[in-house]
């Protein structure tokens, strides 16, 4: 049963850009790095304004209409809210695709949406699926977003600037959206958010957040196609008039955030993490005095936060801090640009112990928990209310509820069930899936474990289909367990198997820059594929493993074996989602052979 929830204004997408045009014109809004690479062109609000009215208009010309579906291959760029604004205006849904995805899921998409319009970036992305409007039947045209000549999304913009037209005012219950989450199996699903769904979202997000201001810029890391990245950086910078630079690449990302100097940043652990290791590997590398300050900064933040936490102080600790801070932590905030005040982050909950470590540092981390299936956001840290090792609380008029049947009859958790007016209208053109995951009363059964505190605070436990019984007949969470896992320098990933098997074993990929440093200091060759065939290595990295694990696991959660990987798990490979999660189906059928072989 869906519910009918009451929105409060602006309640769809449209009034939302549109206010924040009205009320921020001459500020800055999207911010692309200039081909030298030294700097940001920046386009304000007015100006994007402009450009979505002209599309909105081509639009009309070529006859998109309300209800209509139009898709977009891209990554995160100024034409992509264009886009998708434009597409707003006219009342017809907006269906994102990635960039880095296979032609046959694109192809499965545009089938299953009914896209009649798709916008796509590049003409090498072009070339791949020029020939689908003579296959599919809804595929009326394709447009290029990069170029001037016919066909191009520059041309519609000039012929609709031609023949303005006002934009259509959406129903919040109008679907705005078609989000086709990257399932670790199977074909992906189309969630049907609409306009209430997405602007309640980054209402809620704004509320908790009140520092946020027009200062406010971010680094957009986080792909827009998914719903995380979408409302809690696109829609919600709408609402304080902030700015956005992009980050050009993965690998570039270390030099965009310096350039871009990003006050707020919405982003996964994963990034954290691996900012994390690289940061303690450089101090152990360098040793000697520089490790020693480092270590000294570290321990008295720590200590500062403890006793912060019991209500005390202490002149001697906070003098120290503040000079290790300014040797120590200032030289790592300016790796992030300077500037940054704190970050968001979901899709995975952070380890503490790195979360201690960035709000001791000056960076704090908000874990917050959401599905697409839920617009995304159900439970947020912020700066006012936060317990670390948590998701946060619900936020505004979301209600929680904890369904423990289907767990173990000694367990407190339980599968999360979500309510309120972020949850998604359903699947596109799969109502029995629909049916499936919501109850009677309107709730969204996420599949997701957790229990909440007496303060409401959220805690994840695992995902309930990612868990397993070994043979004797205990229950493994593999996920949690990875976590730790790649916590060591020496991992750079791993997965934990043990489905109905006497233990538990793990397929580890190891951090081959750390490893070539550490087989330089044991005299050993750094070839990387050659070092991991080396007994003495393999023996390093799993004693690490067993000996970081110990005491934090029980010892049927601890791999007893372990297989070490030449390829890690990646986009290119399939072993990933979009989302980075690990496909533990698709790694368990690469590695067949190899899992076997840890039983024989």
């Amino acid at each position: 049963m869906q519910q009918h929830w009451i929105y409060r204004k602006p309640d769809n997408l449209v009034g939302l850009f549109e206010d924040a045009v009205e009320l921020w014109p001459h500020n800055n809004l999207f911010g692309v790095k200039t081909p030298d690479g030294n700097s940001l062109e920046w386009m304000t609000y007015r100006e994007v304004g402009d450009r979505v009215d002209n599309l909105r208009a081509g639009l009309a010309l070529i006859g998109v209409d309300k209800g209509d579906a139009v898709g977009i291959i891209s990554n995160n760029r100024p034409e992509w809210a264009i886009t998708a604004f434009a597409v707003y205006g006219r009342g017809a849904r907006f269906i994102p695709m990635y960039e880095a995805e296979l032609v046959k899921i694109w192809e499965y998409i545009i089938v299953d949406s009914g896209i009649k319009i798709l916008f796509v970036t590049k003409p090498a992305i072009y070339e791949k699926i020029k020939d689908l409007p003579s296959r599919i039947g809804s595929l009326e045209r394709i447009i290029l977003i990069e170029g001037r000549g016919p066909g191009s999304m520059l041309e519609l913009e000039q012929m609709g600037s031609l023949k303005p037209i006002p934009s259509v005012q959406p129903s919040p219950y109008d679907n705005a959206v078609l989000i086709y989450t990257s399932g670790t199996t199977g074909n992906p699903k189309g969630v049907l958010l609409s306009h209430g769904n997405l602007t309640h979202c980054a209402k809620s997000g704004f509320h908790i957040y009140p520092e946020l201001n027009a200062a406010t810029r971010s680094l957009s890391i986080l792909p827009w196609a998914h719903s995380y990245g979408q409302t809690a950086e696109l829609y919600n910078w709408l609402q304080f008039g902030g700015s956005i630079g992009f980050m050009e690449k993965v690998e570039t990302l270390a030099d965009d955030i310096v350039l871009v100097k990003p006050v707020f940043l919405i982003a996964v652990p994963r990034v954290f993490n691996r900012i994390y290791d690289g940061i303690w590997a450089k101090m152990n590398e360098e040793g000697g005095l520089k490790k020693k300050l480092f270590v000294a900064a570290v321990e008295t933040a720590r200590k500062k936060r403890l006793l912060g936490e019991e209500g005390k102080s202490d002149a001697w600790t906070d003098r120290k801090f503040a000079f290790l801070d300014r040797l120590v932590f200032e030289k790592i905030r300016q790796r992030f640009g300077g500037c940054l005040k704190g970050a968001l982050t979901a899709s995975a909950t952070m380890n503490p112990e790195i979360a201690r470590f960035f709000f001791d540092i000056g960076i704090p981390v908000y874990d917050c928990y959401g599905l697409t299936e839920t617009s995304p956001a159900c439970t947020m840290n912020c700066p006012a209310r936060y317990r670390l090792g948590s998701v946060g609380q619900p936020v505004e008029r979301v209600k929680i509820v904890i369904d423990n049947s289907a767990v173990q009859k000694d367990d407190t958790d339980g599968e999360i069930i979500i309510y309120g007016p972020n949850v998604m209208q359903g699947y596109h053109n799969k109502p029995e899936e629909t049916e499936s995951v919501m109850t009677e009363d309107g709730g969204f059964r996420t599949g997701d474990r957790g229990w909440l505190d007496d303060d409401g605070y959220l805690f994840i436990t695992g995902r309930i289909k990612e868990q397993y019984k070994l043979e004797n007949g205990k229950y493994v969470f593999p996920a949690a367990i990875e976590e730790e896992i790649k916590l060591l320098p020496l991992v750079a990933n791993a997965m934990v198997y043990g489905d109905g098997r006497p233990y538990n074993i793990c397929l580890v990929y190891p951090d081959f820059a750390v490893l070539k440093r550490t087989a330089s200091e044991l005299g050993l060759s750094d070839e990387p594929e050659n070092l991991i065939n080396l007994k003495a290595v393999r023996d390093l990295i799993s004693d690490e493993i067993v000996k970081h694990l110990g005491g934090k696991y029980g010892g049927y959660e601890i791999p007893k074996k372990f297989f070490f990987l030449t390829e890690d798990f990646t986009l290119e490979n399939g072993m990933l989602t979009q989302t980075m999660k690990t496909k533990r189906s698709v790694v368990i059928d690469r590695y067949k052979k190899e899992i076997e072989t840890q039983y024989a």
